[in-house]
């Protein structure tokens, strides 16, 4: 670490400035650099990009002199090459939340002059986890249906033939995951206790997770047919957009249990209603194609189906999350180690389902 105070500029709206940085980690920051807010409210931010406002680059630009992290978020402009080349001592660039496409920052040039950036946008990703272990345990044992009848007008006994009485316990079960980031390594994490066989389907990790958390990386229709519960936790790209349709839904096993948290565009949804509609296995969906959920879908109807409204990633804990994984970030930074949520053009290739750039 240098001798003198890196100096941290955040750039975003109003409302990130008040909900996102809480004076607990605010306070951790000011201890090792010094921190400053520019207010701006670009709109029209659509996750993949972000609209041009020549006026506010302009202003970011004349404030990025003396800085040596740039933080973004909501409000901010595109921070291009010529905003980086405004910044001399630039060295570091953070995304607060930007749902992994970086609309916000050029990457690419980035790199080319040697400045890290990283993304906290992992900070939604551990109720994402808690909720698809939820959504386990629920589909597993059927929730769904048996709540159904009990809100009805008459009296419900649970049959023993029901799917969640057959075959309902999490624990010793086969479980697959489609998809293995942060969000699946938390429920790795989560899943211990119930000591399940687990086996993963994801052309993007490395193997060494798999020889870490001790499970089989394996194809996808390994995953689909050899699991007691399937979770869908593959980011939406061009490749795994439609990835599950009917052949794929035809590899699930009777008695089995299907479950995604992530996009609902990754799964056919009428070859999934189809599937559904055979009665020999459930699921539980926090996202669908599309969403809402039409009025009247016949999804809202089946009893071995439980539904929540893309809730997962959603809650009040969230906000100040992404600000203290960024100020840990930048404390590793600063202080000579390591950062752990590198955004690289690699990283990215990874998250758009592209081919590794070279070098």
């Amino acid at each position: 670490m240098s001798s003198t105070r890196p100096k941290v500029l955040l750039v975003c709206n109003q409302d990130v400035r008040e909900r996102y940085v809480t004076q607990p980690d605010l306070d951790r920051l000011l201890r090792f650099a010094d921190f400053d807010w520019l207010e701006t409210s670009v709109a029209g931010f659509n996750w993949v990009s972000v609209s041009d406002d020549p006026e506010a680059t302009a202003r970011v630009a004349a404030h990025v002199g003396g800085v040596e992290a740039l933080l973004v978020c909501h409000g901010s402009p595109r921070i291009s090459a010529a905003v980086m080349d405004a910044g001399p001592k630039l060295r570091f660039i953070g995304e607060l939340t930007g749902d992994r496409f970086a609309a916000r920052i050029d990457v690419e040039a980035a790199a080319a002059r040697g400045i890290r950036v990283v993304d906290t946008t992992n900070g939604s990703s551990y109720p994402v986890a808690e909720w698809a272990l939820a959504m386990m345990l629920i589909a597993l044992r059927n929730a769904g249906e048996h709540f159904r009848h009990l809100v009805g007008p008459d009296t419900y006994v649970r049959p023993k033939d029901d799917l969640g009485y057959l075959r309902g316990e999490l624990t010793g079960k086969k479980v697959g995951l489609v998809g293995c980031g942060v969000i699946g390594r938390r429920l790795l994490e989560l899943l211990a206790p119930f000591r399940c066989d687990v086996r993963v389907c994801d052309p993007y990790i490395p193997k060494e997770i798999a020889d870490v958390f001790g499970f089989l990386l394996t194809s996808l229709d390994y995953v689909l047919s050899e699991s007691d519960v399937v979770v869908c936790l593959a980011p939406l790209t061009p490749r795994t957009r439609r990835m599950i349709g009917k052949h794929e839904l035809d590899l699930i096993r009777p008695g089995a249990a299907l479950v995604n948290v992530s996009r609902g565009a990754i799964i056919d949804p009428d070859a999934l209603v189809e599937r559904l509609q055979r009665g020999d296995m459930t699921g539980a969906f926090d996202v669908f194609d599309p969403e809402p959920v039409p009025a009247g879908h016949p999804i809202r109807q089946l009893p071995n189906v439980f539904l929540s409204p893309h809730i997962a990633g959603v809650s009040a804990a969230n906000a100040p999350r992404f600000f203290k994984l960024m100020v840990d970030e930048l404390d590793r930074f600063f202080h000579g180690h390591e950062t752990l949520y590198d955004l690289s053009p690699r990283t990215l290739a990874n998250r758009r389902g592209e081919p590794w750039p070279r070098g």
